[in-house]
């Protein structure tokens, strides 16, 4: 419900505020049709196939080679990505290498790029605030990563709050310095906020629009050149919002726009040798890139992320949706997704359960609330099922079984949204342990509970977990609050009763904790993190003391 009323209010702000500063423009040129866009989200069928292309060096160019992507939920051929390889890199490598370490713009080169930017950001937010065009990425999205109207939307409506944050002298503000008095007059410290340069962003394919727009703008703002690259399975999406982009005045040549696989991006990577490379999506890769990479990345990857239920048991409608949201939207693809919940007794003994069971139930592929799962395949899912379920005290609470009645590809997952429950006894043994906390990116969570004096156990098992994403601790008990935080680790972590693990708004962090290369998303801290380093000046203009002799050696 909080999205509609979110929609109503963007839509009413931008016939207002937007509606007025394109009225002079070409924007509504065509009933038919926006300025930027080279597609029609709903017009995309295997008789009028998509086509995205890369941008390098300002220029939109295709391949040699396309690859025909298909429709997720009828298999019907519908994009074509001009998808570069290894013998097509060589003018993204000498892009990326024409950059310097000091950025196209620093507090000292180019500062009236900042202004630049806040503009572009202030255009770009108006744009986004049209109802046809937050229409439009909400469309595009749920035809590439399926999932409900009110989830995709939240993900535009998200990226233009962001921007409208990063609008007029705000990108300036993120370069701010500072000084501190020296030892004698006329020395004077400064610290500066310094780009890296020439930089590399990969993104995954469950939020098309949210995670790179996000990441590509904090870059830029800080001064750095980036070579973007989407998951080619949803590239469509951002392929359009970069040229949005260059239609509010993005300069073409500031960011290369790549589609390829992962070996050939690889490659780009070894080649070019960016100075700093943002990486979102699974922890395998993640770890490869750091190896590869010599440390010089900021990390997104998975998370196995938790919720915890305290002894107070209240308002369990509430509860139930907020777990039900957090395991299921946008069927379980989310990094922050609800992987586990553990009960406090006082639970065990309410209708929780079978409220979550109700809610889960009543998702249905017409609407998306449950869809096709990109990543994991329907077999591999049930066979996940089958191995826990031979856990001791194991059982099915509900879901379990492929979803019916439709034509998603079987390249992709189609299962009705599962919760397995597991003795917390049965977790913790080390034989089963990696088995239970194995990340599967879908509708699945795994649900057990625990007794007042085993607290330790969770805490325990948590302590073992490898990513430190998001969590949620649901008490409003200070001292259960306190105990559990301060016993934890995860980056973005909700508290209180109407505490979720899932959300990712543009108000606050959002990233893992405990890692050196974690990343955040979002903020002023986060973007300053991420995409610039510390650079101290120490100015020493003198004079030199009246009567000063060389001293002896020291």
């Amino acid at each position: 419900m909080h999205r509609i009323v979110l929609q109503r209010e963007i839509r009413s702000r931008a016939s207002h505020k937007a509606l007025s500063w394109f009225s002079s423009s070409n924007l509504f040129r065509s009933v038919h049709s926006l300025p930027f866009a080279t597609v029609e989200a709903e017009g995309i069928s295997g008789s009028q196939p998509a086509e995205v292309q890369n941008l390098v060096q300002g220029k939109w160019t295709g391949s040699a080679a396309w690859n025909t992507l298909v429709d997720p939920l009828n298999g019907e051929p519908f994009i074509k990505v001009a998808e570069v390889d290894g013998n097509g890199i060589q003018p993204f490598v000498e892009s990326l290498s024409k950059c310097p370490k000091h950025g196209l713009h620093n507090p000292f080169k180019s500062p009236e790029r900042y202004l630049l930017y806040g503009d572009i950001s202030a255009k770009a937010a108006n744009m986004l605030a049209l109802p046809k065009v937050s229409d439009f990425f909400t469309r595009l999205i749920q035809r590439v990563s399926p999932k409900s109207y009110q989830q995709a939307f939240g993900e535009v409506y998200v990226t233009q709050k962001f921007l409208e944050n990063f609008s007029g002298d705000q990108v300036r503000f993120l370069a701010r310095s500072f000084a501190v008095p020296g030892n004698h007059i006329g020395q004077q410290s400064h610290g500066y906020r310094w780009p890296y340069g020439p930089v590399a962003i990969i993104t995954p394919f469950n939020f098309p629009l949210e995670i790179p727009v996000l990441q590509l703008m904090g870059a830029l703002y800080m001064g750095n050149k980036p070579v973007l690259k989407v998951d080619s399975k949803v590239s469509i999406v951002m392929e359009q919002m970069m040229r949005l982009l260059h239609y509010c005045g993005l300069p073409a040549e500031d960011v290369d726009f790549i589609n390829s696989d992962g070996k050939t991006m690889n490659k780009v990577l070894m080649e070019a040798n960016p100075r700093m490379t943002l990486f979102t999506g699974s922890s395998r890769i993640a770890e490869k890139l750091a190896v590869d990479l010599k440390g010089r990345v900021k990390l997104e990857d998975a998370g196995f992320d938790w919720k915890i239920l305290g002894p107070d048991v209240e308002e369990v409608d509430y509860v139930a949706w907020v777990c039900d949201q957090d395991a299921y939207a946008c069927s379980g693809q989310k990094c922050s997704a609800q992987s586990i919940l553990f009960m406090h007794e006082n639970w065990s003994t309410s209708s929780l359960i079978s409220k979550i069971k109700d809610l889960a139930e009543r998702r249905k592929l017409a609407d998306l609330t449950v869809g096709p799962v990109l990543t994991v395949t329907t077999e591999a899912m049930l066979e996940h099922k089958k191995k826990l379920l031979q856990i001791s005290g194991s059982k099915l609470l509900f879901g379990g079984e492929p979803l019916e009645n439709h034509s998603i590809p079987a390249i992709y997952g189609a299962i009705k949204p599962t919760a397995i429950y597991i003795p917390l006894e049965e977790i913790l043994k080390p034989t089963n342990y990696e088995l239970v906390t194995k990340e599967i990116f879908g509708p699945f969570q795994i649900i057990t509970d625990y007794k007042k004096d085993q607290l330790p156990m969770v805490l325990d098992a948590l302590e073992r977990m490898h990513a430190h994403l998001t969590a949620a601790v649901v008490s409003n008990d200070p001292f259960f609050l306190q105990d559990v935080i301060g016993k934890t680790v995860n980056g973005t972590t909700y508290a209180g009763l109407r505490a979720r693990t899932t959300g990712a708004p543009q108000n606050h962090w959002f990233g893992p904790a405990g890692d050196p290369r974690g990343a955040g998303i979002g903020t002023p801290e986060a973007i300053k993190l991420v995409w610039s380093c510390h650079r101290e000046i120490i100015y020493d203009f003198g004079p030199v003391p009246r009567g000063w002799e060389i001293p002896p050696s020291t």
